[in-house]
């Protein structure tokens, strides 16, 4: 039996936009408003949901628990001040400390569509089926897309380095699509499909086995 994975640790400031804050911040100190517009542009706002105000906050929380300290605080005509804040060494130790976790432990996430599908026998069958078509043809325009920005950014000479969190994204819209378009087979098929007994569950609901 395998190991079970070992729980994740406590930190500090547990939020992945600080994970990304520091990554930045071993470049060169940072204002919250240049790391908002570095972010947007490497378009870490596809992995890490983040405005402007969770961005300040986060930066707060770090510099409170010791891994940025504010350097320099400027103003440019009428514009509010801006502090610049740098990586401490304790913010250095955490980001590689929390990074090498990310990568080596799985961790248990709670997806959308493994909830939708735990209640799937909720919907008629007919239904479930309409609705996971639509779901196929969406996945297959997600995979353009991102197949599409994956091209482009490579022929602008874009390292592929820094496009593995993509190309893990086509690995689990793969995975999805060929996931759905088995379930929807084994829903419909015409001598072991499930629509019969899952319709009958629909009407008589008093019956717990579909």
């Amino acid at each position: 039996m395998s190991p079970a994975a070992p729980a994740p640790k406590r930190r500090a400031v547990n939020n992945l936009l600080a994970l990304a804050v520091l990554s930045y911040l071993t470049q060169r100190p940072m204002h919250p408003y240049e790391l908002s517009r570095t972010l947007r542009e490497h378009a870490d706002d596809r992995s890490i949901k983040f405005n402007h105000g969770s961005l300040y906050m986060v930066v707060q929380q770090l510099a409170k628990a010791g891994f940025v300290e504010p350097v320099e605080t400027s103003r440019e005509g009428l514009r509010p001040e801006r502090t610049t804040y740098a990586l401490t060494d304790a913010g250095r130790d955490e980001l590689f400390d929390w990074l090498r976790d990310l990568v080596a432990e799985p961790r248990h996430e709670f997806p959308h569509f493994v909830a939708a599908l735990s209640l799937l026998a909720v919907l008629p069958p007919a239904e479930a089926v309409e609705l996971l078509r639509r779901r196929l043809e969406r996945l297959s325009a997600q995979h353009g897309e991102i197949r599409a920005l994956v091209d482009d950014t490579l022929a602008q000479g874009v390292h592929p380095l820094f496009l593995v969190e993509e190309e893990y994204r086509l690995a689990l819209v793969d995975a999805e699509r060929r996931f759905v378009e088995d379930l929807v087979a084994r829903i419909t098929d015409p001598e072991t499909g499930w629509q019969e007994p899952w319709a009958r569950f629909h009407d008589h609901p008093e019956d717990p086995t579909p």
